[in-house]
């Protein structure tokens, strides 16, 4: 009998949990269409509730789904709505002095993250354990997942989500986007490597266990080629799991002449028979991949 009234009170608790979530975007969809409800206690609160249950992780900007990524448009209504209700305050950490609207992430011991100064997250970026932030930046809205490095001036813009023992390296760029609501954010997937310098933005998407190399810049408008084949493949926003990318040039005509345009080419791939961590190695040795 005990088991049984478990069962029912965890049931109970799921659909309050459906229920609440349900009214919480009707009030965050509401007030978007009509800014003057930012007045109202109820709206506050529930654009508080997102940014809280995004910090703790407990929601996501976007999130995988067995048919792909979806993204949350109303989450990010919230996330764009939280700025017009707070105000600019002084933020003093030891000797250093901040003047923002947004407050820092805090308890990091307790939640098993390693953080070197002088890294910086912002509340509302959920942090998951064991990542090691180098001096480094993540912003409102991303998601970074257990064992991830993010490395020295590597940066994570909002609502970016970031997989599970990845490897942002030295300087990355993983671009942010608020806006339009309805955009995907960049999505790094579990156990890729992301070389020294790289930058992603425009919610261009790197499947898992790829490997960019140094100084590869991926938009949404930017040729990806695969180029392992006897004829080149084209696409575009997407980097195909286990893909060995380096950075390349194309010939393109212009009104002036002809000239080359940044692209990246996928050289080969990482075999997934392979422990991650050799693999890397074996794929930077066999590639000679800059990182």
């Amino acid at each position: 009998m005990a088991k049984v009234n478990a069962y029912f009170c965890k049931a109970l608790e799921t659909e309050q949990m459906a229920m609440n979530r349900q009214e919480t975007e009707a009030v965050i969809n509401a007030a978007w269409e009509d800014r003057s409800l930012l007045k109202e206690s109820n709206t506050i609160a529930a654009i508080e509730a997102v940014i809280k249950a995004l910090d703790e992780g407990e929601l996501r900007t976007a999130e995988p789904t067995a048919s792909g990524w979806k993204v949350n448009d109303w989450v990010k209504k919230a996330v764009i709505l939280y700025f017009p209700i707070r105000k600019m305050e002084q933020i003093e950490v030891g000797p250093f002095e901040f003047h923002d609207k947004m407050a820092l992430k805090k308890d990091y011991a307790a939640k098993g993250i390693r953080v070197v100064p002088h890294a910086i997250a912002r509340y509302g970026a959920y942090i998951s354990r064991g990542v090691v932030m180098m001096p480094s930046y993540i912003n409102i809205g991303a998601y970074v997942d257990e064992g991830t490095m993010v490395d020295t001036w590597a940066t994570v813009g909002s609502c970016a989500q970031i997989g599970k023992h990845v490897h942002l390296s030295g300087g990355v760029g993983i671009g942010g986007v608020l806006e339009p609501v309805q955009a995907a954010p960049v999505i790094i997937e579990d156990n890729c490597f992301i070389g020294s310098r790289c930058i992603v933005v425009e919610g261009v998407k790197v499947e898992s266990e790829a490997v960019l190399g140094a100084n590869v810049v991926l938009t949404m408008s930017t040729k990806i080629i695969d180029v392992t084949g006897d004829e080149p493949i084209e696409m575009k926003g997407r980097v195909p799991a286990r893909s060995v990318v380096i950075p390349g040039s194309y010939a393109k005509q212009f009104p002036a002449g002809e000239y080359n345009v940044p692209c990246a080419l996928i050289i080969g791939k990482r075999k997934a028979s392979t422990d991650k961590k050799t693999s890397l190695n074996d794929v930077l040795r066999d590639f000679q991949v800059a990182v």
